[in-house]
């Protein structure tokens, strides 16, 4: 039987940027699912705080060079990697001078959160699913860290639902304690809908673009959710059980979490 395969998108690893409860996960998490048999590819962003050199990171020249219209603007969509070594673990990065060439995370040193951070979310999702489809690399499971990656179930099911490389992969979403402050601009939902989005998956994006508004729509369009953090934001966790249907993992100590979330995959695999 080949060994299933995991994407993982997440929007830090360590040691690629500070120690979070998110960046460590995503560290540990895919060395641990590829020891226990399965092929993994990881990515995060290539934010501008990220040193190059020191992490030995390089373009991939074959995998570079496309173009992704966002709002009707041209980004050139730019592909590096690097290596784990301790892990045998590859990092893709995505990368955009627009969007990514900055020295902070998701703000200016003075707190105030990027306006355009709803479009990097959007060209980070679509730079990945677009990398996977190049690498000609068919994932099982998707699972994805952080709000930044918080529209892939959408792209899924609904910009890539014909593609072979893509369409039978079933997304898992991650609930962390973190998130964004400021809402994503009025605009949002109407970037969505130009890439494919139904009107029904962004009623909810036209009166609220807040966070816990995007979270409800990455578990709207999920196969199966996991409490990442031991504490997450009530209304999210009331929005998660109200999900009878929907295949949940509830919060894993560090010593079981790779084991347990291993399972998770199976049962995700296996669901109809």
């Amino acid at each position: 039987m080949d060994a299933k395969k995991v994407l993982f998108i997440t929007q830090e690893i360590t040691p690629y940027l500070p120690e979070s409860e998110i960046s460590t996960i995503c560290r540990n998490l895919p060395q641990g699912i590829q020891e226990r048999g399965r092929e993994i590819r990881t990515f995060m962003p290539k934010f501008g705080l990220i040193n190059e050199r020191r992490n030995q990171l390089h373009e991939v020249i074959r995998l570079s060079g496309m173009n992704l219209i966002i709002d009707d603007t041209d980004h050139p969509l730019i592909i590096k990697v690097a290596s784990i070594q301790s892990a045998r673990m590859q990092v893709y990065f995505i990368d955009n001078d627009d969007y990514f060439q900055r020295k902070n995370i998701v703000g200016d040193d003075d707190g105030t959160e990027y306006p355009d951070n709803d479009e990097r979310s959007i060209f980070y999702v679509r730079g990945v699913l677009e990398t996977v489809r190049k690498l000609r690399w068919i994932p099982d499971v998707i699972h994805c860290h952080g709000w930044m990656s918080a529209l892939t179930g959408l792209y899924i099911k609904r910009m890539y639902a014909d593609d072979p490389c893509l369409r039978h992969a079933k997304v898992i979403y991650s609930l962390y304690n973190d998130g964004f402050k400021q809402p994503f601009p009025a605009d949002f939902y109407k970037k969505l809908k130009i890439d494919g989005a139904k009107e029904a998956d962004v009623k909810l994006l036209k009166s609220d673009t807040s966070c816990t508004a995007l979270t409800k729509l990455a578990i709207d369009m999920a196969d199966g959710v996991i409490q990442g953090s031991e504490n997450i934001d009530p209304e999210i966790s009331e929005y998660v059980a109200s999900k009878k249907n929907k295949l949940f993992l509830p919060y894993q100590a560090p010593e079981v979490l790779v084991d347990e979330y291993n399972k998770f995959y199976d049962a995700i695999i296996e669901s109809k």
